[in-house]
């Protein structure tokens, strides 16, 4: 039987990548996004396989909404994976900044909540089905110039491992996925290097992978896992004095997978 998948931030970057990777192999697909006439194409493209939704992550009744139309018109998901997100860089001395910190947290924290809560019931009673939160490896250790990503991106990774543990046993799987650097419009930006950057199409095919394998946590690609390792046994005096002189995101409006 075909996978039932439901993807937010689906019409561009890593989300796009993962809902033609689903499409391709036969998949129904709900797609959850802003940019509706993005996500129309992607149903030309792939006709009768994609449910599409325009909205907002952070707007729970639409989400809700979504969730309920989608489950009476295909069923019960198989997948869901929530990747909206958007990251921009953020300075706390800047009053103006406030709103941005405000914007990241909600929508790669609560965003993420907000994806799951209307599919929860229904998968535990269906003792089945796999829900997928795309953080980061920028979630390990704060980085300069980008504490409002990376607070949020830790926030996800506690969050995912509480629902983790909170659906032990019911048939609900959660699986965590900590992308390193992934060519899309949102790193584009940065003024850095992006070591082992990945290709969307490359990540979503590694992501797919872990998912299939119900893997609990899942660094991608695993050479940010040995990074991550790494950065995580540096002593803070150290990781203070090397990361206190390294790039920074450019603040400003951020890039959105939403």
């Amino acid at each position: 039987m075909p996978l039932r998948v439901v993807i937010s931030g689906a019409s561009g970057g890593l989300g796009l990548a993962l809902a033609r990777h689903y499409l391709e192999r036969g998949a129904t697909l709900a797609a959850f996004a802003r940019r509706g006439e993005l996500l129309q194409a992607l149903s030309a493209e792939f006709p009768g396989k994609v449910f599409c939704y325009a909205l907002d992550v952070r707007d729970s009744p639409a989400v809700q909404h979504a969730a309920s139309d989608f489950i009476a018109r295909a069923g019960v998901p198989d997948i869901v994976i929530a990747n909206a997100g958007v990251s921009v860089g953020t300075l706390t001395e800047h009053a103006q900044d406030i709103e941005a910190f405000q914007q990241v947290m909600d929508i790669n924290v609560l965003g993420i909540v907000k994806t799951f809560q209307p599919f929860v019931t229904a998968m535990r009673a269906a003792q089945r089905g796999t829900l997928v939160g795309i953080a980061s490896v920028a979630g390990f250790r704060g980085l300069p110039g980008a504490s409002a990503y990376s607070a949020s991106k830790a926030a996800a990774i506690s969050y995912l491992e509480s629902l983790r543990v909170e659906l032990h046993g019911s048939g609900v799987r959660v699986v965590t996925i900590c992308p390193g650097y992934i060519r899309t419009p949102m790193t584009a930006v940065n003024p850095y290097p992006m070591p082992f950057i990945l290709d969307a199409d490359d990540a979503a095919q590694r992501i797919a992978r872990a998912i299939e394998r119900q893997c609990a946590f899942a660094v991608i690609p695993w050479q940010m896992a040995l990074v991550g390792r790494l950065l995580d046994c540096l002593p803070r005096w150290l990781y203070d004095s090397l990361f206190s002189r390294a790039p920074r995101k450019p603040r400003g409006p951020g890039k959105q997978k939403a």
